[in-house]
């Protein structure tokens, strides 16, 4: 017995020779199988538009089957499942709006961290008087920290923000 073939979009083997192989890749059932195997990773928005166009099955609304499947040419969609289906498009659409307001809004990490850098080289230290709206813009820049920082797992101590309260700090009074 000679090698084996396995094609995995048709979950099946066959004996390895150049005319099997090329009489099945070339066949219906493995472009089918190809075709439903690319479906399950659609966007919904695409499966919704493509859905929306076909005239529903008749024999799948009467029988609840169909003979040909994912392959039918009508859709086998309820009011319902396409009801939901454009929900969960337009809960997908107002995420990425969201998302991208909030990057526009925000400002970048990049900008944070060169505004971060410019605070600590400023001569700001014990001696020089402040103003209370730049005691004030430091404050709330501290905690304007960019939703994305807090997504990365493991950021260096410079970049974990301080909880409320401060840090705490101990006092060591044995130098003395």
């Amino acid at each position: 017995m000679g090698r084996r073939y396995y094609c995995d979009y048709c979950d099946r083997s066959f004996q390895d020779n150049m005319h099997n192989r090329k009489k099945h890749l070339n066949g219906v059932q493995h472009h089918r199988s190809k075709k439903a195997w690319y479906d399950h990773f659609r966007d919904s928005a695409a499966i919704l538009n493509d859905e929306q166009a076909k005239k529903p099955c008749r024999k799948f609304l009467q029988r609840g089957i169909c003979d040909f499947g994912p392959g039918c040419r009508f859709s086998h969609m309820s009011e319902e499942d396409l009801y939901n289906l454009k929900r969960h498009v337009e809960d997908e659409r107002q995420h990425r709006e969201d998302s991208l307001d909030r990057r526009k809004k925000g400002r970048s990490i990049e900008e944070w961290l060169a505004r971060r850098e410019k605070r600590r080289g400023a001569p700001g230290s014990k001696g020089d008087l402040k103003d209370k709206e730049d005691s004030e813009e430091e404050e709330q820049s501290e905690c304007d920290i960019p939703p994305e920082l807090f997504s990365i797992p493991d950021l260096p101590p410079s970049l974990i923000p301080p909880p409320p309260g401060g840090w705490k700090v101990k006092v060591n009074t044995e130098w003395g």
